[in-house]
């Protein structure tokens, strides 16, 4: 019997950003090169990513009319432009 296991898999993210600084993704890159526009951001906090681990801040957005997480991991160490990546969780069979 196989199990699923949650893993966290880092995607490319486009983004703006608001007057107030704010960042709002747009759009998101699955791993097989799909995008995917994000319909609307409903909330932002900081959480962890509990299937997955790690921390940062979730995105709760609507995909197609579905809601889903997307995380945003803050660098330890700003250095020029790379302030972060994004991820998701995915379930993978173990």
């Amino acid at each position: 019997m196989e199990t699923e296991k949650t893993v966290k898999v880092y995607v490319p993210v486009e983004v703006c950003f608001g007057e107030d600084g704010r960042m709002l993704p747009r759009a998101i890159t699955w791993e097989d090169g799909h995008r995917y526009e994000i319909d609307r951001v409903t909330d932002i906090r900081p959480a962890p990513a509990l299937k997955a681990g790690g921390r940062g801040d979730r995105y709760t957005v609507l995909i197609g009319g579905k809601q889903s997480y997307l995380f945003f991991e803050r660098s330890a160490q700003v250095v020029g432009c790379r302030l972060g990546r994004w991820f998701v969780e995915r379930k993978t069979e173990q």
